[in-house]
């Protein structure tokens, strides 16, 4: 996001921008960081470092699955590895890796980009990897009304490498499994074979 388009979404979420730049100065201050002149800026761009990253709290990814057509293909539909950013709510530490999104159509089907999309926009908001990985499924089938529904992400924490128990390279794997890709065993595994998990 360019500073035209981080201004317009700050007014759009009614956010007061001058105000959040004055707060983290006062964090900065506060934290006793010194002064020079790296830091001169850094309050503005923290601010709009933080509007970009939870721009998604105002989107509505089922708006962008409404794109869709008609076809007759009843066989899975999968978009591996697409790779994200997102912030956890605990720590306000990022959080990222890879997700792999699978659906069985049921008379319609999205572009790949607009899988893409939705799984940016639940990551652009204070996220738990539980969380975000259920809520991209569940938002696929409601759109698409899907017979079933698969979502893996793979995830590295900074919350969990950069302080606390400081494991780098530890990686956290959740899914969320819906309709047939839960309940029918060989959809399942056919979904996990192909994203590469068994």
């Amino acid at each position: 996001m360019n500073e035209t388009e981080i201004e317009s979404s700050a007014e759009h979420r009614y956010i007061d921008r001058p105000r959040l730049i004055h707060l983290i100065d006062d964090l900065i201050k506060e934290l006793r960081l010194g002064e020079n002149d790296g830091l001169t800026d850094t309050p503005r761009r923290i601010a709009d470092m933080y509007l970009e990253l939870f721009s998604g709290v105002d989107q509505d990814p089922e708006e962008l699955l409404k794109v869709q057509f008609n076809e007759e293909h009843d066989e899975l539909v999968i978009l591996k590895e697409i790779p994200f950013y997102s912030m956890c709510e605990h720590h306000f530490l990022p959080f990222h890796g890879q997700a792999h999104v699978g659906y069985l159509p049921d008379g319609a089907i999205v572009g790949l980009s607009k899988l893409a999309r939705a799984v940016e926009v639940f990551a652009k908001r204070p996220q738990v990897q539980e969380r975000l990985t259920g809520q991209i499924a569940d938002s696929i089938e409601n759109a698409l009304s899907a017979r079933g529904v698969g979502v893996v992400i793979e995830a590295e924490h900074l919350c969990m490498t950069a302080r606390g128990v400081r494991k780098p390279g530890a990686r956290m794997v959740t899914s969320a499994l819906r309709g047939r890709l839960r309940d029918d065993v060989n959809s399942r595994q056919e979904f996990l074979r192909l994203i590469g998990s068994v």
